[in-house]
């Protein structure tokens, strides 16, 4: 029987490394701000991956959809579409920022006032396997850009 016990022990150890692997910390979340009727807003943040990882997908309980997107210059012509995954090399930063990669809040259920929490969820997939990641992001003034806020707010 003890030759099941050492497989069995290195599957459970490439699992933690594995989950080790997959690690990636979210700083400064926020979210703009809304008017009233507005209906959809972007949401920011800085993030770090231990091995090479991509964010597929988001979500927030404050709009019926979240999308991936990304604004570019086509020509004279500032963009936004949506994308399929954006990169997160191991041990790079990369920044969701206004006027580059970001996530879209469609439908928002209500306004979304300067100073609130708003829930976000972020899928990432590391070598085809998928977690979430729960952020709270903090909403900023409509006019505010990429600035850094006092404190980051982390993933759980």
């Amino acid at each position: 029987m003890t030759f099941l016990y050492k497989p069995m022990g290195a599957l459970a150890l490439w699992a933690v490394c594995a989950a080790a692997q997959a690690q990636v910390s979210v700083e400064n979340a926020w979210v703009r701000a809304t008017v009233p009727g507005q209906k959809s807003t972007g949401a920011f943040m800085t993030l770090r991956s231990a091995s090479d990882a991509r964010l597929v997908a988001a979500q927030s309980d404050a709009a019926r959809a979240a999308e991936v997107h990304e604004m570019k210059m086509e020509g004279d012509v500032m963009r936004m579409r949506e994308v399929q995954s954006v990169a997160l090399p191991a041990g790079q930063t990369v920044e969701l920022k206004p006027g580059g990669y970001h996530i879209m809040l469609l439908d928002l259920g209500r306004q979304i006032v300067e100073g609130e929490t708003v829930p976000l969820t972020l899928v990432i997939e590391t070598a085809g396997r998928r977690e979430t990641l729960r952020v709270q992001a903090q909403a900023r003034p409509l006019a505010s850009a990429a600035r850094p806020a006092a404190h980051g707010h982390g993933a759980h």
